[in-house]
């Protein structure tokens, strides 16, 4: 996914995560396969690394942070939107990210999990089914219709079969590497928090809307992400969060369209721009033009 944006000035940031951290980051984006990638520990410093990468580039195009009303990222995303506020050093930010992703996957190998999405029912009905069984939780509260549970392999087969009992219309296995945000997340957080302690973070540009308790933030960003771990992603309530604060028009970055998607089934009329590859920034100079 890193190769369309190797000759884009905004690769520094790759560059200068893999020096910071002695890991060649940028053969992680060009040349490891869906193996590699599964393990947590490179999933995160590679998906961090991008969407930075992604950012740098929208601002190379005139997207300084005097046009941005507010900032919100979906679970690992919520570390590039705190770096992307200045709340977050690029390098402390992506010290932060690695530190989580050795610790959860220390957890992982630990407690071994996994993850499903359960379309087609409400957050409550998904909440019900978690309840009927031993080792699964709701992890995700994506969008209206999508929710995904998390934890043990028995324990999310057998609420999966409860949430098709109590009328969801499709059950579909999430390749991960373990059931992240849920209670077997629990042996990393004493890693985390140490990192966490250890990290200077500063009064964002403008308000980040946290995973936790979908509420805007100016500080307090240690124990929230803290909390995220092992606590589920109220990603539907912090874009109602979002439109209710203001904001109409939501830009992702990154690979795919999956948050785009999101915030079509959440918040009538809003405008969406994702910006996935270097042959898109021309759409949000475009916007900006507006």
């Amino acid at each position: 996914m890193g190769i369309p944006w190797i000759s884009n000035p905004a690769w520094a940031v790759v560059e200068e995560i893999s020096d910071a951290l002695h890991r060649d980051v940028g053969r992680l984006l060009t040349e490891a396969d869906a193996g590699e990638l599964k393990a947590t520990r490179n999933a995160q410093l590679a998906a961090f690394a991008l969407s930075l990468t992604v950012w740098r580039a929208c601002v190379g195009e005139g997207l300084d942070q005097a046009r941005v009303s507010a900032y919100a990222g979906h679970s690992l995303g919520e570390y590039t939107a705190l770096v992307a506020s200045g709340s977050l050093g690029v390098v402390p930010g992506a010290t932060l990210v690695a530190a989580r992703g050795e610790a959860m996957q220390g957890a992982a190998d630990t407690n071994p999990g996994t993850m499903v999405a359960v379309l087609g029912l409400d957050p409550e009905g998904v909440a019900r089914a978690c309840e009927a069984v031993a080792g699964a939780w709701p992890a995700n509260d994506n969008a209206p219709g999508q929710v995904v549970i998390a934890g043990t392999a028995t324990g999310v087969a057998e609420a999966g079969e409860a949430a098709l009992a109590l009328g969801a219309k499709r059950v579909m296995p999430l390749s991960v590497g373990g059931a992240f945000h849920s209670p077997l997340m629990e042996p990393a957080q004493a890693k985390l928090d140490e990192a966490l302690a250890s990290c200077d973070f500063f009064a964002p540009a403008a308000d980040v809307v946290a995973n936790v308790d979908a509420r805007a933030h100016r500080d307090g960003f240690a124990q929230l992400l803290s909390r995220q771990l092992i606590s589920p992603v109220r990603w539907r309530e912090s874009l109602i969060e979002l439109a209710s604060i203001g904001v109409d028009t939501f830009l992702e970055l990154g690979p795919g369209a999956e948050l785009s998607g999101m915030v079509k089934r959440t918040v009538e009329g809003a405008h969406r721009l994702n910006i996935s590859s270097p042959d898109e920034l021309g759409r949000l100079g475009g916007l900006l033009a507006s």
